[in-house]
């Protein structure tokens, strides 16, 4: 299995310096131990700083992203103050020659060749989008599409929102249990201060590489057409147990 790690991180660069400061440590760790970046192909923002540190220090950088993202100037970036890129700047910034891109149809092929690239998925802050892909690729994990670990940047404290709504989703029996085990929060020292000075990247990279498939995390379904699980025989008391778990 590759040893690359998808990056899901935001196309603007957040208001708190701590942010970007993650972006670039994660980026040159990964560097460093000679793990490609797969990330979503941007050149601006948080995917900007991630993919650039990565280069940097000499790293395999691999963005993926739709044609019409990148003709249209990216995502976020159609309304920067400097305007929008066209595809052919994107390719030309300085250092980006040795990145590869992916070009792809779609946003659903992006997810799916990003996760087809990666043997795990780390979330920066970011917006909608990579919420979105944070919680699709927990998901596959869950239903056993794939069974790769997803882990979290808390920096500042952003994702404890998230964290809450899993943990009352937990609560409220949407979530199994174990199922908390499905993402993992790096939370950094508890003085905010020193968050953008602290180590994200070894601390992201240590978390991603002791994290353990345990089987009880996924609900089983088999995916292939030779193997249809959509009628399930399991007894309520077998559910019931799934879910107690």
């Amino acid at each position: 299995m590759t040893n690359a790690v998808a990056v899901y991180c935001g196309a603007s660069p957040g208001r708190q310096r701590a942010y970007r400061c993650a972006a670039d440590s994660l980026g040159r760790a990964l560097a460093v131990a000679k793990r490609p970046l797969v990330y979503g192909g941007g050149v601006k923002g948080i995917m900007g700083i991630v993919s650039r540190a990565a280069l940097s220090a000499g790293g395999d950088v691999v963005g993926v992203i739709p044609y019409a993202i990148l003709a249209g100037g990216g995502e976020g970036e159609r309304f920067s103050p400097d305007g929008p890129m066209s595809v052919f700047d994107s390719l030309r910034e300085d250092g980006r020659e040795r990145a590869g891109l992916v070009v792809v149809d779609s946003m659903h092929e992006r997810k799916v060749e990003m996760a087809r690239r990666s043997c795990g998925f780390i979330g920066l802050p970011g917006g909608y989008g990579t919420f979105e892909e944070v919680f699709e690729v927990t998901t596959w994990t869950q239903i056993g599409i794939h069974s790769k670990p997803v882990v979290i940047a808390n920096v500042l404290g952003f994702f404890d929102p998230i964290r809450a709504l899993i943990q009352n989703a937990v609560g409220d029996g949407f979530i199994r249990p174990v199922g908390k085990g499905l993402i993992k929060f790096v939370d950094g020292p508890a003085d905010y201060s020193l968050h953008e000075t602290f180590d994200w990247g070894k601390a992201l990279l240590d978390e991603l590489d002791t994290w353990e498939d345990d089987p009880s995390y996924s609900l089983g379904f088999k995916w292939t057409k030779s193997a249809d699980s959509s009628t399930s025989n399991s007894s309520e008391e077998e559910t019931e147990a799934l879910w107690a778990t």
